[in-house]
């Protein structure tokens, strides 16, 4: 579906309205969603389309997903923690994954950052060198 200048202004519109302090507030997305849907206007779904494609990008923006091969213990999270905090600032939502593929050491992702340390990463890349 082609958005329009007018659609992708509008999804714009509304992402600024559901910030609150520089965040994304989930109650007021899912209002502003219940009333675009409500207006039977001709180009909701590509305003929506826009919308949501800039609620996606403020999610992993201020989400940072650190996948290891064996569980973290507590101690070792709220490490990754602060320096994920002291890096990127406040406000970032961690989530911990276990990914026993990956073979050993971490893989942390915010946003499009992605920072790998992982064994296996390194076994590609020898292997790519090769």
């Amino acid at each position: 579906m082609k958005i329009t200048k007018s659609a992708r202004n509008a999804g714009k519109q509304l992402y600024r309205l559901c910030l609150v302090d520089g965040l994304l507030d989930e109650g007021r997305v899912r209002d502003v969603v219940q009333r675009v849907i409500a207006t039977s206007q001709r180009n909701v779904p590509a305003i929506l389309q826009h919308f949501l494609r800039l609620v996606q990008l403020d999610y992993a923006r201020h989400t940072a997903i650190v996948q290891s091969a064996t569980p973290l213990t507590a101690g070792v999270q709220e490490v990754i923690q602060a320096g994920v905090t002291r890096h990127y600032g406040p406000g970032i939502a961690m989530v911990f994954a276990q990914r026993p593929e990956l073979i050993g050491g971490l893989r942390l992702q915010v946003g499009c950052d992605v920072i790998d340390g992982t064994v296996r990463a390194k076994l590609e890349a020898l292997k790519n060198s090769f």
